[in-house]
């Protein structure tokens, strides 16, 4: 009796609670209609720039996260995150017989090693955009 009577609050709680969130949405539309934005608005905003002068700032911020993340995967078989432990733990779900385990591990290790490959990119990408930095005054000079 008492399960009936909490499934009944429950389901008037959320009828009242969709109706009040209809009504806003109601109202969030006509005010749509009007043409008019609210202060602060950034609904269709375009960029001023191409944020030149935020990534020459973060520059070093962003060298260093790769660097962590390749020295992580190409670590001994001890650390958590590399390759070399990732691939141990193929292994011994293989020995083991665990077929979807290995499978599961195995598209894990192929997924890992392009990272690897795709970390090495932004590494040289992020060298020429260092160059770019130095020579243009760290973004101050563009947009």
């Amino acid at each position: 009796m008492d399960v009936r009577r909490r499934t009944r609050t429950l389901v008037a709680g959320l009828a009242v609670t969709a109706a009040l969130a209809g009504t806003a949405g109601a109202a969030s539309a006509a005010d749509d209609t009007t043409g008019v934005k609210p202060a602060g608005s950034t609904t269709g905003a375009k960029p001023a720039g191409d944020g030149a002068r935020a990534l020459c700032k973060r520059l070093p911020k962003i060298d260093r996260r790769i660097e962590r993340a390749l020295k992580r995967l190409d670590a001994g078989a001890g650390r958590r995150g590399s390759v070399a432990r990732l691939e141990k733990r193929v292994d011994n779900a293989k020995k083991a017989g665990h077929t979807a385990i290995a499978t599961y591990l195995q598209n894990r290790l192929d997924f890992r090693k392009s990272l690897r490959t795709n970390l090495e990119q932004r590494q040289k990408d992020l060298t020429a955009v260092k160059t770019w930095c130095q020579a243009n005054g760290n973004g101050k000079a563009t947009g």
